[in-house]
C-alpha cells in the first residue's frame, strides 16, 4: 500500500515515507490534472525569472554523493515499469512521481483515482510527444495516498516547488512579497516594511508587488500620519527628537512630544486608511483643515493640507481605479505566444492597486494556456494566503477543486472567477494588456541576448553560442573574510538561483588571489565531474570567464588539466591601464592577449557579466564581514542565549571583559547562577 499522509506535513517526512513505494505522474487530456503542467523540452536549467534559474541545477560545493548514471531512454521499458506498479496501485486519491534512473524527479502529478490516472501512461499511442519522452525516461515511480483530492492538489504543488521536476510547469521566481507592518506589542506602534514569516503581534497590509512600492507608500504614510519607523531599541535610547521629527514625518513619541492617546489616534487613522477607508480619512482631514482655517490657525491648516496631499500621492500611483468594484482581490492574467507564457499578477487591497509583477513559468511549448495558468496558481499560493477573490483571464479546468484547495491554505473562503463582462472584466483586460506587453518585451530581450551570445562565440572562437556562462571573482580585505563568487548567465539572462559563494578554506589561500581561484575552481568542477560526469543535468558551462589576467587564467588551465576537462572555453578578462572600462584585455590559451572595439555591444555585455560577478562577490564578502563584526566570544558558549549574553555585556561592557572576569564576578550578574558562571569561566580558562 502507498503511505497516506497529511499534505501539510513537512515535505522531508513525506519524501522519506514515499521512498519505499515508487510512483509517477501522467498528464492526459482528462481534466484530472488541472494544476499539473509540463516543462519545456530543453535542458534542466530552463526557465528564468527576471534573469532566472535552472531546473535541475546541482548546488556547487562539497558533500553530495554522485548520482547513478541514466540508462538510454526506452519507451517500452518505461511502459513495463509503469505496468508493474499498476498491479498494487489503489483506486484512491493521491500523488505520484516519475523518476529517472539517476533519481532525478521527472514529473509530479495528482489524481482523483491513482490507478486510473497512471493507467493512461501505458497507452503511449494516445500520449503527446513530450509525455512519450517522459515515459521513456521513467525508471521507477513513487506514490503517496491522500484522503481527498484537495489534499492531493495541495501536496502536488508542495512537491513541485520542492523537487522542480522538468516535465511540470515551474514557477521559479516565488519570493515572498513585502507588506506594511504596524506593530501591536508596543505603547507607540511602529510603521515599517516586513517580508517573511509573521511572527510578531502586528497588523500586516499588502502584499505589495515590489520593495519600491512599499517604500513609497510608507514614506507617504509617515507624512500623512506621522508614525515612527525606528526600531524599538533605537526608540528606547532616544533622548531628543530625530530628523524624522524635524522633517515632519513623526511626532517624536520617543521623547514624549505626543501622548499615548494622541499617537494611538494617528495609528488608528493609518490602519483605517490601509483597510480601504481612505475617503473617510481624507474627509476628516479636510474638515479639520477648514476648521483650523476658519479659526485663523493657518499653520495647523497647512499641516493638514500637506497630510491630505500625502494621501493623494498614494492614490495617484494607482494604474486603474477599482474602488467599489473589488476590495481585496488578486487579478491573474495569462498571455501565451511562441511557446512562452507571461502571467501578470495584480494585487488589490482595500480597493487600491498595490502593484503588479510578471512571471514567465517554464513549461512545454505545447501546453495549453489554461493548464499553465492553473498550475501557476496552485504553486503561487503555496507559501502565501489567497485573498477572498481571485479573478483570472481564462476558464480553468477543475476550478472548484482549485478554489477549495486555496481556501484550505488561506483559512477562509476563496472565490476563483473568470468574469465575462462588466467592471471586473475590465480589470482583467487591463491585466491581460500588461501581460501581452511584458511578453513582447521578454521576447525582444531574449532575441537581443541570443545575438550577444552569438557575438561572444565569434569573439572567442566557439563553435556555437554558449547556453551557460559562468563568471568567477574573489573578494577579501588583506585576506580577511575571503570569498569566491560564481555567477551564471544564459540565453534568458542571469540565472540567479545558480549563483554560488565559496568560503575559502585552504590554509594560507586567503589573500592569495591565485590560490583562492584554484580552490574555487577545484571545488566547483571537482564536484561537477563527480556528480554529473555525463553532463546530463545542465550544470556544466560552455564558457568560463575569470576576472583576472594571465596568472588567473593559467591557474584555471591547471585545474582543468588536473580534472581532465578539455572542452570548456576558458577566458581571463582583465581591466586595462588605470582600470578603465572599455580597455579590457582578454586572455585565452594558445592565443595572444587581445582587445575588442570600445563600442562593441559584445564588450559591454562581457563587462556586465564581469561587473555582476564583482557585485556578487563583494556583496557576499561584506555580508560575511558584517556578521563577523557582530560576533562575540560569548556566542561560542553553549547554553548562553540572547538574554544572558545581553546581561553579561551590560554588566562587563565587552566580550573581552567577560573573558577576563573571575568566577565570583560572573555570579554577580543578574540571571547567571553558579553553574552557568562555572561554564562561562571554564570556556575561557580551559586549563583552570
Amino acid at each position: 500500500m502507498c503511505p497516506t499522509v497529511d499534505p501539510r506535513r513537512p515535505l522531508d517526512d513525506i519524501l522519506v515515507m514515499s521512498e519505499t513505494h515508487s510512483s509517477d505522474p501522467l498528464d492526459s487530456p482528462s481534466a484530472d490534472d488541472a494544476a499539473d503542467g509540463f516543462a519545456e523540452d530543453r535542458p534542466a536549467e530552463g526557465g528564468l525569472t527576471d534573469l532566472a534559474a535552472p531546473t535541475d541545477a546541482v548546488p556547487v560545493g562539497e558533500g553530495a554523493a554522485a548520482r547513478p548514471k541514466r540508462r538510454p531512454a526506452d519507451i517500452n521499458r518505461g511502459v513495463e515499469i509503469i505496468r508493474e506498479h499498476l498491479k498494487t496501485l489503489p483506486q484512491t486519491p493521491g500523488v505520484y512521481r516519475m523518476l529517472a534512473g539517476d533519481g532525478a524527479v521527472l514529473y509530479v502529478g495528482k489524481a482523483r483515482n491513482l490507478k486510473r490516472r497512471v493507467t493512461n501512461y501505458t497507452q503511449v499511442g494516445k500520449l503527446p510527444v513530450r509525455l512519450q519522452r517522459m515515459v521513456a525516461e521513467t525508471e521507477t515511480m513513487e506514490f503517496v495516498n491522500t484522503h481527498t483530492e484537495v489534499e492531493a492538489l495541495l501536496l502536488e504543488s508542495n512537491l513541485i516547488k520542492k523537487l522542480m521536476p522538468r516535465y511540470n510547469v515551474l514557477l521559479r521566481d516565488d519570493k515572498t512579497f513585502p507588506h506594511i507592518m504596524i506593530t501591536k506589542d508596543h505603547d507607540y506602534p511602529q510603521l515599517t516594511k516586513h517580508r517573511g514569516a509573521r511572527g510578531r503581534d502586528a497588523d500586516y497590509f499588502g502584499p505589495f508587488a515590489s520593495a519600491g512600492a512599499v517604500n513609497r507608500t510608507i514614506t507617504a504614510l509617515q507624512r500623512a500620519f506621522l508614525l515612527r519607523n525606528c526600531a524599538d531599541t533605537v526608540f528606547a535610547a532616544r533622548t531628543r527628537p530625530c530628523l524624522q521629527f524635524q522633517i515632519k514625518r513623526c511626532t517624536a513619541p520617543c521623547v514624549g512630544r505626543v501622548s499615548p492617546g494622541e499617537y494611538q489616534a494617528q495609528v488608528n487613522q493609518a490602519r483605517a486608511f490601509l483597510s480601504g477607508k481612505s475617503r473617510d480619512i481624507q474627509a476628516e482631514f479636510a474638515d479639520r483643515m477648514m476648521a483650523a482655517s476658519d479659526a485663523m490657525d493657518f499653520e495647523t491648516a497647512a499641516r493638514y493640507r500637506d497630510r491630505i496631499r500625502a494621501l493623494t500621492a498614494i492614490q495617484a500611483h494607482q494604474d486603474i481605479n477599482v474602488e467599489g468594484v473589488v476590495e481585496d482581490a488578486d487579478v491573474i492574467a495569462a498571455y501565451a505566444e511562441g511557446g512562452v507564457t507571461c502571467i501578470q499578477v495584480f494585487f488589490f487591497r482595500g480597493g487600491r492597486n498595490y502593484g503588479n509583477r510578471a512571471y514567465f513559468p517554464s513549461h512545454d511549448k505545447a501546453a495549453e494556456t489554461d493548464e499553465v495558468l492553473a498550475a501557476f496558481i496552485a504553486q503561487f499560493y503555496e507559501n502565501k494566503a489567497a485573498p477572498p477573490l481571485v479573478l483570472v483571464s481564462h476558464a480553468l479546468p477543475e476550478l472548484e477543486l482549485l478554489s477549495e484547495a486555496l481556501a484550505v491554505r488561506a483559512g477562509h473562503k476563496v472565490e476563483l472567477a473568470e468574469p465575462k463582462r462588466g467592471e471586473k472584466r475590465r480589470i482583467v483586460e487591463h491585466a491581460l494588456t500588461n501581460a501581452r506587453e511584458a511578453h513582447g518585451r521578454r521576447l525582444a530581450e531574449s532575441s537581443s541576448q541570443a545575438r550577444l551570445l552569438e557575438g561572444v562565440a565569434a569573439a572567442f572562437g566557439m563553435d556555437s553560442a554558449p547556453e551557460r556562462v559562468e563568471v568567477y571573482d574573489n573578494s577579501h580585505i588583506q585576506g580577511a573574510h575571503a570569498i569566491g563568487g560564481m555567477i551564471v548567465a544564459g540565453p534568458d539572462g542571469f540565472i540567479k538561483n545558480a549563483y554560488r559563494k565559496f568560503n575559502i578554506r585552504t590554509e594560507g589561500a586567503a589573500g592569495d588571489d591565485f590560490a583562492m581561484m584554484r580552490e574555487v575552481l577545484t571545488r566547483r568542477f571537482g564536484r561537477a565531474v563527480k556528480e554529473d560526469p555525463e553532463r546530463s543535468l545542465g550544470s556544466w558551462p560552455d564558457l568560463v570567464l575569470i576576472d583576472g589576467g594571465l596568472g588567473q587564467l593559467n591557474v584555471a588551465l591547471e585545474v582543468f588539466a588536473e580534472l581532465g576537462i578539455d572542452d570548456v572555453t576558458l577566458v581571463g578578462i582583465a581591466k586595462g591601464p588605470d582600470r578603465d572600462a572599455g580597455r579590457e584585455h582578454f586572455f585565452m590559451e594558445n592565443r595572444p592577449p587581445f582587445q575588442m572595439e570600445p563600442r562593441d555591444p559584445v564588450l559591454y555585455f562581457l563587462q556586465r557579466l564581469r561587473d555582476e560577478a564583482h557585485r556578487f562577490a563583494i556583496g557576499t564578502h561584506r555580508a560575511k564581514r558584517t556578521k563577523a563584526i557582530g560576533k562575540s566570544p560569548i556566542d561560542e558558549i553553549a547554553g548562553i542565549g540572547p538574554a544572558r549574553k545581553k546581561a553579561l555585556l551590560h554588566h562587563f561592557g565587552s566580550g573581552a571583559a567577560v573573558a577576563r572576569a573571575g568566577l565570583a564576578d560572573l555570579e554577580a550578574v543578574e540571571g547567571i547562577n553558579r553553574t552557568v558562571a562555572k561554564k562561562i569561566y571554564d570556556h575561557f580558562h580551559p586549563d583552570g
